[in-house]
């Protein structure tokens, strides 16, 4: 069975890694889904969400010279619905890193991100996830201006 980019397959799940699960498709092909395609919410762990023999629908979203195929599952399905009062999936909130013109400071820092509000729907575990997600991206941030300074320091006109 021949199929391309956008195609939808059903396929059983025949490996799992901690980056995503391979899956045995139609035709004796397979492929992957990488860790961020297997659901909409935040996947710590692929084994949380799919298990070895497991069959599920999959969406071809990437076929690469080497001909190995890249799959989603997340694609292959509708979207949750969101609340109408949240933010579109890529929004975020403006950030400023070093304010004064491009001068070097630190004095102007960066804009935190304000945190979401908990919603009443929200059960422990999302809460979690969305805590971890907030946690990671902050971490990041910071290490990302302690590099920027840490390359200045020491390098200044004498």
């Amino acid at each position: 069975m021949e199929f391309g980019v956008g195609s939808v397959v059903e396929g059983k799940v025949t490996g799992i890694t901690k980056f995503g699960a391979f899956v045995s498709l139609p035709g004796g092909k397979s492929g992957l889904v990488h860790i961020s395609e297997i659901a909409y919410s935040y996947v710590n762990e692929v084994s949380e969400f799919l298990q070895e023999g497991q069959e599920v629908k999959v969406k071809v979203i990437g076929i690469d010279e080497s001909n190995r195929i890249n799959l989603s599952i997340k694609k292959a399905m509708d979207p949750p619905v969101r609340p109408a009062n949240a933010a579109p999936s890529g929004a975020r909130a403006p950030r400023s890193f070093g304010g004064n013109g491009g001068s070097g400071g630190r004095s102007g820092g960066f804009t935190p991100r304000p945190a979401a509000p908990a919603s009443q729907d929200m059960d422990f575990e999302d809460r979690l996830k969305q805590f971890m997600q907030s946690s990671d991206s902050k971490l990041s941030e910071l290490r990302y201006m302690e590099k920027k300074g840490s390359s200045r320091r020491g390098g200044g006109r004498r």
